[in-house]
């Protein structure tokens, strides 16, 4: 360290014998530099501090070492695949790949085999399937970035099955006429469970509805995990319960406090008001969807007009919700078969 320092700047070593230098003029506050004196780090934020801008001083994150799923991690960052990700998309990707970074970041990528991803990265998820199928499809991405390096020459996580997850079901007629029991129209309750169940929108979706987006009978919609517009008719039995609802606010849904919900304060929310209900804990929000979805299948609706309400991409999607409406109706129309059959059998006699 020099042994003059610039105006203002104070440096002292601490506990652990590192040194600290902080700019403070007069008896303003301490704002720390980043070191040594001299160097453009330094200098570009002491000129900022004499300015009267306080600057950020990011930690230094140590260098990953080359070959290391760290250092892959940093490369696939820097991908056109991971860049043209939508900001939601993305925000899930970072979350579960800095957990990996910190907790297998030292690995080397060429060391990875089927046996050593089952028992370093899945059989400490055991408990935990929808973290452990997250943590599958994140390394299955960054195997396929190591390959195009040049690092791995094959996948190998080819041969691991997906870990089984609990699919949320749709929520059925007796449950949903017990929430309307219990939650009143003119309830922000009801207001919420009615724009989920007659627009089929996901709860990312709903919480953000604003009263803009009703155009006479019509809601638009902009999904935001697709990007899909959606223009729905309003059911009747929404109109109705718009029509109770005080147009206060921008958004349709608000908080206590006046404020848009969050996604996380929408489901916790919805949550409250389900066990409110008396409903079982696996009648979640998201049933709602599938309830939207369960029921124009049952109405006779085609896939496609199924995909134009809940803004599906594929049309196995849709047909997943026609397949379980057609399923049920064939098994009635079954068992009606039957008794008809065995009413219209002649009787045996005995001889």
């Amino acid at each position: 360290m020099p042994r003059s320092k610039p105006p203002y700047v104070e440096a002292f070593r601490d506990r652990h014998g590192k040194l600290r230098l902080y700019f403070r003029k007069d008896k303003g506050p301490r704002v720390p530099l980043p070191g040594p004196i001299g160097s453009e780090e330094f200098l570009s934020a002491y000129q900022g501090a004499l300015a009267g801008r306080i600057v950020k001083v990011a930690p230094k994150r140590p260098v990953a070492t080359p070959g290391s799923i760290e250092a892959l991690i940093q490369s696939y960052k820097k991908s056109a695949d991971y860049i043209g990700l939508r900001d939601t998309t993305k925000d899930g990707y970072r979350r579960r790949l800095e957990i990996i970074r910190v907790e297998h970041g030292h690995r080397m990528v060429a060391g990875l085999t089927h046996g050593r991803i089952v028992k370093a990265f899945l059989d400490p998820l055991a408990d935990k399937p929808g973290a452990a199928l997250d943590t599958l499809k994140k390394l299955r991405i960054l195997i396929r970035r190591a390959i195009v390096l040049g690092w791995l020459s094959s996948d190998p996580s080819v041969a691991i099955r997906r870990p089984k997850i609990g699919e949320i079901r749709s929520w059925t007629d007796d449950e949903i006429a017990q929430f309307e029991a219990h939650w009143p129209v003119g309830s922000k309750q009801r207001l919420a469970y009615a724009l989920q169940l007659f627009t089929g929108q996901r709860r990312s979706d709903v919480h953000r509805m604003t009263w803009a987006d009703v155009k006479g009978d019509r809601i638009r919609v902009v999904q935001q995990k697709t990007g899909a517009k959606i223009d729905i008719p309003l059911h009747i039995e929404l109109r109705e319960v718009l029509a109770q609802t005080a147009r206060q606010h921008a958004t349709i849904l608000n908080t206590e406090y006046g404020k848009p919900f969050t996604v996380d304060g929408y489901s916790g929310f919805m949550r409250d008001a389900i066990t409110a209900a008396g409903l079982p804990l696996d009648a979640q929000p998201h049933g709602l969807r599938k309830a939207a979805g369960r029921r124009l299948a049952e109405a006779g609706c085609s896939p496609h007009e199924i995909m134009a309400v809940l803004g599906h991409s594929t049309l196995a999607e849709a047909e997943r919700y026609t397949r379980e409406a057609d399923r049920a109706g064939l098994s009635t129309g079954a068992i009606t078969k039957l008794e008809g059959w065995k009413k219209n059998k002649p009787a045996q006699t005995a001889s």
